[in-house]
């Protein structure tokens, strides 16, 4: 059988693998793509996009609950099945529109994941292909959880499709993803059990702001339940039955739902790397600054599956373009880590920038810690918010934020400001100095620079 060659073929049709494709097409290489799934990548078809989408339904019920005897009588009652409907208007578009877009720019496409059978050589659609450079961008897939009856689990995409809101569901793993569809599922009715190996949640971010954040949700009926490891899961007539110790203790839960949130990992396991000798390990494929392998000078690996990355899709396609313009031109082009904020899209939602305050005070001699609970602020007054606070973290010698951690309904947007004001250098004298509408919670920012911790 004859070997197809391309200049270059890309593994993922994600933001990443996109970007570097029509990069090197555009340069007149000979491109081809390939993906397991629909065209269009994780974000635009099965994650942020439509999350958000379904999200702010569960935002409209938890502000209307917040105001319910302030003018509100009642809170809407949402036609979930509309809903999916209206989400679905976003997301069916998606591949079709991809392929015809990367057809009409000439790049071959592949609907499939590839498996490596040398360092230069792919085996795809029953073919064997060859190319001069590779671009891995294959992103996450949920991590596997091995307890007995794990085939019984569900994951996000089953969130995000589910044909009616459940009567009860149980979390495994409290991330972004768990906590983020916890709060919409207990919002929405669903009565809500998390399950949490360790002993809080959210790890990544500031602790100050998780604990209220924590109490929110409890308010909103989720039960947590740390420490506690899962064990079984066995299916009853209605329900599902979860096993689980804790405590030394081994009891057992039902719900409608078992999902599993336990974080999500490289997809890396099915494209046999070792035949290519490219190495990745829990990070991803290892990548030097050129988003090159370590291992494999013709591999370049970009977006979530790459050692460079965080799963943000703001670097998925920051990296995408690093990888295509090296290949075209030689490694000229370094990935120099942005400062990237990240948020978690609950209600109230949590934000953080830069530096922890644990990470400021190991890289910096003195830093100023700003941090208050602002609930009685006006800006969550008006809401009846259940919660508003903030830590914002200074180097005491430049005057500049170094680190910012924010907890309100606009968490998503203010974040944005510090983040600017971080890139700029201001210091907070500088900050302060900016005029910002009022009321809103951007101006609360500057008063949350008055009074250091």
């Amino acid at each position: 059988m004859e070997t197809k060659h391309y200049n270059v073929f890309v593994i993922g049709s994600g933001i990443a693998g996109q970007t570097a494709a029509k990069a090197c097409i555009a340069a007149g290489l000979t491109v081809a793509i390939s993906d397991k799934r629909e065209f269009g990548g994780t974000c635009a078809t099965r994650g942020c996009d439509p999350k958000k989408i379904l999200m702010q339904f569960a935002d409209l019920v938890q502000h209307s609950n917040q105001l319910k005897g302030f003018g509100i009588k009642k809170s809407p009652k949402i036609n979930w099945k509309s809903v999916q409907k209206f989400k679905t208007s976003f997301t069916k578009p998606v591949p079709s529109s991809t392929e015809n877009d990367l057809m009409d720019l000439g790049i071959d496409l592949y609907h499939q994941s590839p498996k490596f059978i040398s360092k230069n050589e792919i085996t795809v659609e029953g073919k064997t292909i060859s190319a001069d450079k590779f671009v891995i961008a294959t992103g996450y897939v949920p991590r596997t959880l091995k307890l007995e009856g794990s085939d019984l689990l569900k994951t996000s995409d089953d969130i995000l499709n589910l044909k009616k809101i459940p009567k009860s569901a149980i979390f495994i793993g409290s991330g972004y993803v768990g906590m983020e569809f916890c709060y919409m599922l207990s919002t929405l009715g669903c009565d809500v059990t998390m399950i949490e190996v360790g002993d809080s949640p959210l790890t990544q971010f500031d602790s100050f702001l998780v604990e209220k954040l924590t109490k929110v949700l409890e308010k909103n009926g989720v039960k947590f339940m740390f420490n506690t490891t899962p064990i079984s899961i066995e299916k009853l007539k209605k329900n599902l039955k979860l096993t689980y110790e804790k405590g030394g203790k081994t009891k057992s839960i039902k719900a409608r739902k078992i999902f599993n949130t336990a974080g999500r990992v490289p997809a890396v396991e099915k494209l046999d790397l070792e035949n290519a000798g490219i190495k990745a390990d829990e990070s991803g494929v290892l990548v030097n600054d050129f988003m090159q392998s370590t291992s494999n000078v013709n591999v370049y690996a970009c977006g979530d599956v790459s050692s460079k990355s965080l799963p943000l899709t703001p670097l998925s396609g920051l990296q995408g373009y690093i990888a295509g313009h090296n290949i075209i031109n030689g490694n000229a082009k370094a990935f120099e880590n942005p400062l990237v904020p990240s948020v978690v899209f609950t209600k109230p939602q949590l934000a953080s920038v830069g530096y922890s305050e644990e990470e400021a005070k190991s890289r910096y001699k003195n830093v100023i810690v700003y941090k208050g609970d602002a609930s009685d602020w006006y800006s969550s007054k008006k809401e009846n918010a259940d919660a508003y606070a903030y830590k914002i973290i200074v180097n005491e010698r430049t005057q500049k934020i170094v680190g910012a951690n924010l907890l309100s309904s606009q968490a998503n947007e203010t974040i944005n400001i510090l983040t600017l004001a971080m890139n700029e250098g201001l210091t907070i004298r500088d900050f302060k100095k900016q005029i910002f509408t009022y009321p809103s919670y951007t101006n609360d920012l500057k008063s949350m620079l008055k009074d250091e911790d």
